[in-house]
């Protein structure tokens, strides 16, 4: 649909809020892709943000609370429906609930200006009534300056930071930390979940300490091998873990891993950077997402019985 045909479409029913970033538009792009940034600026001010999932990923979701500055707490899930870098993110948001219908669905689209980014954030609800309804509730016009005026912040805060490439990803397991820690520290678990399906795992080493081997060889379906080797730097049962690697490409990896307790839940963070882009590194995302929920599989059968 062209772009005036839309707009005549949704008017009266969408809310529009536009800036102009000192910055080119890779960076702001970035800070949309990385929840551990996005949660200093997500929100208008006063609010706070903790993330439970994140998959940047065409059909992936965050999953995050938002809390006011009242204390009071906002579950919150968005879907990402189409992500085009740096040019175009498109989600539909949805309460805290699963099943729950979309509220509305959000274009934020990032226009090169030179050196400066011009992003325009459209939300299209399904009626008047509904717009009215959130901007008389929640004023979600206002709400929304607010936030780009943070993001404004936070990217001209954290640009050394964006312009490296790096990989974020936040998963919440329903299994104590000490057990998915415990997934970490063994050739015997690890062969299990780290190689992504429909990939299989032909060799696997684990010297769990720091300074130890991490070598892992990843079997295509096609019989071609992929090796990753890797040794472990620091290590903090069961909060923290990192571990420094090279592909076959000479990439540098740099992986820190987090593990937050939550009771009888855990979220992991996997932060992990690169030296240069590659067809490995593209692909890291989707390979990360199989990989984590494999993870979480293994840690609930390391429950006893």
């Amino acid at each position: 649909m062209p772009a005036r045909a839309e707009t005549d479409a949704t008017s009266g029913r969408e809310i529009v809020t536009t800036r102009v970033f000192e910055a080119p538009r890779e960076l702001v792009f970035a800070a949309w892709s990385r929840p551990d940034v996005m949660a200093r600026w997500w929100g208008p001010r006063g609010f706070t943000t903790t993330t439970d999932a994140f998959a940047f990923r065409v059909g992936g979701a965050w999953r995050h609370t938002m809390h006011g500055p009242d204390g009071t707490d906002y579950p919150n899930r968005l879907v990402y429906d189409e992500i085009r870098e740096p040019e175009r993110i498109v989600y539909s948001h949805h309460g805290g609930i699963d099943g729950v219908p979309a509220q509305f669905q959000s274009t934020v689209t990032f226009e090169a200006e030179g050196e400066r980014t011009r992003v325009t954030m459209r939300h299209v609800f399904a009626t008047r009534e509904a717009r009215d309804a959130v901007v008389q509730k929640y004023k979600a016009d206002e709400g929304g300056r607010q936030t780009l005026e943070r993001l404004g912040e936070q990217v001209a805060a954290s640009a050394p930071e964006l312009g490296k490439l790096a990989l974020v990803m936040v998963r919440t397991f329903d299994a104590p930390r000490s057990l998915v820690f415990e997934a970490w520290t063994k050739a015997e678990h690890v062969r299990k979940w780290f190689t992504p399906r429909p990939l299989t795992t032909s060799a696997c080493e684990v010297d769990f300490r720091p300074g130890g081997v991490f070598r892992i060889t990843m079997r295509f379906p096609e019989g071609a091998e992929h090796p990753f080797d890797a040794k472990f730097g620091e290590i903090d049962r069961p909060g923290m873990l990192t571990f420094d690697g090279r592909l076959p490409d000479s990439n540098q990896i740099r992986t820190r891993v987090t593990f937050e307790d939550r009771g009888e839940q855990t979220t992991v963070t996997v932060v992990q950077s690169y030296s240069f882009a590659s067809e490995a590194t593209r692909g890291a995302t989707m390979g990360w997402t199989a990989t984590l929920d494999q993870l979480g599989d293994v840690a609930l059968q390391l429950r006893p019985h």
